[in-house]
């Protein structure tokens, strides 16, 4: 049996979409956002080496640590929040439901 997962795009304060993707595929989160029409750049493809993908965690389950890969890829971003993470090294799994998040914007 297919398990989904519940994500929440916060879009704007107070607005939240919800998109679903199946955890059974091994997608990441980055994924399923490109998935469901953000703009997200993703140029490295999921390495941890653009930071296009950055997103911040607003709420929800508590994540795994992020890899000192990940870690470096975000201390060198111009902007950095607590919840900062890359969407591109977080798996869909049961666990990310009911995940809040939003987008940070692109400063290139």
């Amino acid at each position: 049996m297919t398990e989904d997962v519940r994500v929440y795009v916060e879009e704007a304060p107070g607005q939240r979409r919800e998109i679903v993707g199946p955890t059974d595929m091994g997608l990441s989160l980055m994924e399923l956002l490109k998935a469901n029409e953000y703009d997200i750049q993703a140029t490295c493809g999921g390495m941890a080496l653009c930071g296009t993908c950055h997103i911040e965690v607003l709420a929800g389950p508590a994540l795994d640590e992020p890899s000192d890969d990940e870690l470096a890829m975000l201390e060198s971003l111009p902007v950095m929040s607590q919840g900062s993470r890359l969407s591109c090294q977080i798996r869909l799994t049961e666990r990310l439901d009911g995940l809040v998040l939003r987008l940070m914007p692109q400063t290139t």
